[in-house]
This record gives C-alpha cells, sequence and structure tokens, in this order.
C-alpha cells in the first residue's frame, strides 16, 4: 500500500469521491471549509499497484499547548474498490503509521459501514458505538420512489400537495436562507443539539463554481407565511439532509412531506444518486426517525469510531 499525503488534486479527489457518492465529511469542500475556520487538514490518496485504493480526510485537533494531537477520519474512508477485511487492515495500518504528525498522536476512524468480520479494525479499540442513519437511493423513478413510500407517508404526502402550501426553491445568498439556519439555532437550544457552526456553511456554499452544486434549499409558504423549511448540502453524486425546520401550521399541513418529495426530485435533477435522510435516533426523537424511515431508504447503523 502506498500513502500519498496531500499531493492529489482537488479534481481528481472530488471525481474519485463523486463516483463513491461518499459522506460529506470526506468532500474535499468540507476539509476546505474546515482549514478556513483554522482546522488543520491532512488528506491521503492509497493506492496498491498504481490503482486507487481509498481516500481518507482527517481533522486534526491539537491539545496540551500544541504536544499532542488527535487526527479523526469522519465517516470515512472512502473505499475506491472492493477490499477484504485484510486489505483495509493494511491501509489502516499504513495510515497510522505514515502520518504527518509530529510528537504525541491520536488517530481515530469512523468507518462508512456496519460492524462486520472484514472491517478491519480488529485490533482497534473501539470507543464508541456508531450511529444510525437512513441512506436513500434516488435513482430509481419517481413513480417507483412514490410506490415505496409507507402508506401513511403517501397519504400525507398525497394530501400536502393537495393543500394550500406552495414550495420555492431560496437561492444560494446568505441572506436568503439565513431565516432558517437562525430557526437552527433556536432548535439546538431547546432540544441540546449540536451541529456544524453557522459560518461553516458561508464557506461551503461558495465552495464550488455553481452554489447549486453545494447547497439547495427548500420553502414551504402559505399565502405570505412561511411554515417550514429544509436545507440539503450536496456532496459530488450524493447529499445529506442538514436542516429542518416547520411552525405548527405546517406540521399540520405535512409540509415536511412535500418539502423532502420536492426536494428529491431536485437532487435527481442536479445528478445526485444517494440522499443521507441523518441519523435516526427512535428514542429521543421517535418522530423524526418514523418520519425518516418511513421513505423506504435502507436503516444502517455504522461500526463506530475506533482509535
Amino acid at each position: 500500500m502506498n500513502i500519498h499525503w496531500d499531493t492529489l488534486a482537488q479534481a481528481e479527489w472530488d471525481a474519485h469521491h463523486a463516483r463513491a457518492a461518499a459522506a460529506l465529511q470526506q468532500d474535499w469542500a468540507y476539509g476546505a471549509c474546515m482549514k478556513a475556520m483554522g482546522v488543520t487538514v491532512l488528506r491521503a490518496y492509497v493506492e496498491q499497484g498504481g490503482a486507487p485504493v481509498a481516500l481518507a480526510q482527517f481533522i486534526v485537533r491539537r491539545f496540551v499547548g500544541q504536544l499532542a494531537s488527535m487526527a479523526l477520519c469522519s465517516v470515512g474512508p472512502v473505499w475506491l474498490q472492493p477490499l477484504s477485511g485484510a486489505e483495509k487492515k493494511q491501509v489502516y495500518q499504513a495510515l497510522k503509521r505514515s502520518m504527518p504528525l509530529p510528537n504525541l498522536r491520536l488517530v481515530a476512524v469512523t468507518p462508512q459501514e456496519p460492524w462486520s468480520p472484514e472491517l478491519g479494525l480488529s485490533r482497534w479499540r473501539r470507543v464508541m458505538t456508531g450511529h444510525s442513519t437512513v441512506m436513500l437511493d434516488i435513482t430509481p423513478s419517481m413513480d417507483t420512489l412514490r410506490a415505496q413510500l409507507d402508506k401513511r407517508w403517501r397519504h400525507r404526502l398525497g394530501g400536502a400537495e393537495n393543500s394550500a402550501l406552495t414550495i420555492h426553491k431560496v437561492g444560494t445568498n446568505a441572506g436568503q436562507y439565513r431565516w432558517l439556519l437562525d430557526a437552527e439555532m433556536q432548535q439546538r437550544e431547546q432540544r441540546g443539539l449540536h451541529g456544524l457552526p453557522l459560518h461553516f456553511f458561508d464557506l461551503y456554499v461558495p465552495s464550488r463554481q455553481q452554489p447549486a452544486q453545494t447547497m439547495l434549499t427548500l420553502r414551504a409558504d402559505v399565502g405570505r407565511d412561511r411554515v417550514a423549511g429544509m436545507m440539503f448540502l450536496i456532496h459530488g453524486q450524493a447529499a445529506t439532509y442538514q436542516v429542518g425546520w416547520t411552525s405548527d401550521a405546517g406540521r399540520d399541513l405535512h409540509a415536511h412531506n412535500l418539502i423532502l418529495w420536492k426536494g428529491i426530485e431536485t437532487l435527481r435533477e442536479r445528478g445526485v444518486r444517494v440522499l443521507d435522510l441523518g441519523g435516526v435516533n427512535t428514542i429521543r426523537s421517535a418522530g423524526i426517525a418514523r418520519f425518516k424511515m418511513s421513505t423506504g431508504g435502507r436503516v444502517v447503523t455504522y461500526a463506530g469510531t475506533f482509535i
């Protein structure tokens, strides 16, 4: 295994990342935004015999007066070809051994795959269980996607389509979508949740020449009243449902069903193949979990964090 640190050009990284429909945290633009916020980022390109094997983007945090550091590969590496557990083990060992960090260091990975004997991390210590999410393949036709919806979800979608709701695409200038992020911040405070800082979004949206390839925001109105909104971050041929808000009126009209449906349609038009609907927690947020799982997507529980 040959590890090349910070040598791959952005265009090549993006091409590999898009073909794999990989996670937001492994997107070049995600790393560029972190760098702009003062975070150290390391990118590894792994090859064997001249063939691409993996991408791994690490976010580095420094502690104890810069004398120690932790490098985290979140929702990665991105595997560029099928590998056995033994081959993955070689990749992990090579990444850990060659990482260009001085002094004391801790390397952590959170693979984008469930636990299995072929994970390749049998000698690493798991320090945190993995989260669950819903992955939705949006390449089938809209008719096929509609047919796989849960009956109740589909019924609510039909009701929303026949209601007074109107759906609008929100522009990519910060002033046009800021209201939704402000609502998100209020929700976080009320529910004790955490997420990406506001500044990240302002950096991520213009990170590509066409902002429409980095973000999609939709708004639901009733007359002149704004009743719901959703934001999706686009990363290559995949997208992540990042922010959602609804008023009581929007909830009564099932506005999120209609916004998500319109979002899927628009993302398909923009070349997205896979939509990550975000984490599901059937204990703390059972209603949100049911909403996501009823789309017909696949529930995936990742293996966890290993050091």
